[in-house]
């Protein structure tokens, strides 16, 4: 596959994902608080495997392309420090396996019974703010030199 179409999956992908986090913990969290405890559950238990269904695909896009992309970079990444692009390039990449791992944690939680909405909150914000740092990162590797 092309670098980029790699580059352009790679990038709708995070939109959506990044988005998806955005409508969930800011405009959700907003509409509940006008909605009464039953109306609150229910809107919870719709939009919760709805929103889940649509992350996975998104997953498997945005990291499916970045496996593909960072291929495509690995003389970088061979001596991640050598160079600015391949330290920011390698924080990227550290930053996208803890987004992984902090999903892996939340579908463990959830398939458990162990989640609390303090915990899905938390652990969504953590998402959300790994996804920026990854942003802030990869439009740094292209202007950031030192």
């Amino acid at each position: 596959m092309s670098y980029f179409l790699l580059h352009v999956l790679h990038l709708l992908g995070a939109i959506c994902f990044i988005g998806t986090l955005f409508f969930e913990l800011v405009i959700l969290t907003r509409i509940e608080r006008s909605l009464g405890t039953a109306a609150r559950a229910e809107l919870r238990q719709a939009a919760g495997p709805a929103s889940r269904a649509v992350l996975h695909w998104l997953v498997l896009v945005v990291y499916g392309a970045g496996l593909g992309l960072a291929w495509h970079h690995r003389q970088a990444l061979a001596a991640p420090f050598a160079s600015s692009f391949g330290t920011l390039l390698t924080l990227k990449i550290l930053l996208a396996l803890g987004v992984f791992a902090s999903y892996g944690l939340l579908a463990v939680l959830l398939r458990r019974g162990r989640m609390t909405p303090a915990r899905y909150r938390a652990l969504h914000w953590l998402i959300f703010a790994q996804m920026i740092g990854i942003v802030l990162l990869a439009k740094g590797m292209f202007y950031l030199h030192w």
